[in-house]
């Protein structure tokens, strides 16, 4: 007989030098709707376009908070912590709770850009999958040509691990203005617990913020 485990992830709120990962308010809705009609942002992710308030409200206040409750992941605003200014989203789905794997993905807004937030954010996450829920895989998957977010997963410690053909619908702006979908393929990365060791201490070293703690 197949055994079934059902769990959910803690309500949590991660603290780095410079971030704070927690729960979407109310008070996001606003920033998380100019935030997703960033132009990178409709390019490599599936999100509604133009993406409404309606559309930031229906993630605030449902879909983001069933992904935990239901058991599927988990989904946290990535702050800064001396502003507060919402900054991005880290966003762990597809969780499997017998093989204790997840899948990350991760959205920064454009004026953060090159800070190095997006891997500060996802590098506590892993650290906070990995001690504290005692998770054994983390799998990334990012689009061919989307450099910056395997630029984050090479600077985790992430190993690629091949690629799914023709596997993702990514969009392109067509001289008119509007967008049009295309096919490209997805390069499946993987983090494991051992894969971290080292990786703050280098990332440190590089003038990161140091890592992290959790509530």
């Amino acid at each position: 007989m197949e055994l079934r485990m059902t769990t959910t992830f803690p309500d949590v709120s991660i603290s780095t030098e410079r971030l704070v990962l927690r729960p979407f308010e109310e008070a996001d809705i606003p920033a998380h709707t100019e935030m997703m009609n960033d132009e990178m942002v409709t390019t490599w992710t599936s999100v509604p376009h133009p993406y409404t308030t309606a559309d930031a409200e229906e993630w605030v206040r449902r879909i983001a908070p069933a992904e935990r409750t239901q058991g599927r992941g988990i989904v946290l605003a990535v702050t800064e912590f001396l502003t507060q200014r919402l900054v991005g989203t880290v966003h762990l789905q597809h969780t499997n709770w017998r093989t204790l794997a997840t899948e990350v993905s991760y959205v920064t807004a454009p004026w953060a850009r090159g800070e190095g937030y997006a891997t500060e954010s996802v590098l506590a996450v892993a650290q906070w999958l990995f001690r504290t829920q005692r998770f054994e895989r983390i799998e990334l998957r990012t689009a061919a040509d989307n450099t910056a977010s395997q630029q984050v997963a090479q600077k985790i410690g992430c190993i690629s691990e091949g690629v799914l053909r023709n596997a993702w619908i990514a969009r392109t702006q067509t001289e008119d203005g509007g967008w049009a979908d295309i096919r490209t393929d997805l390069i499946v990365w993987s983090l494991l617990p051992e894969d971290l060791e080292g990786v703050a201490d280098q990332l440190a070293d590089a003038g990161y913020a140091s890592f992290p703690d959790w509530n």
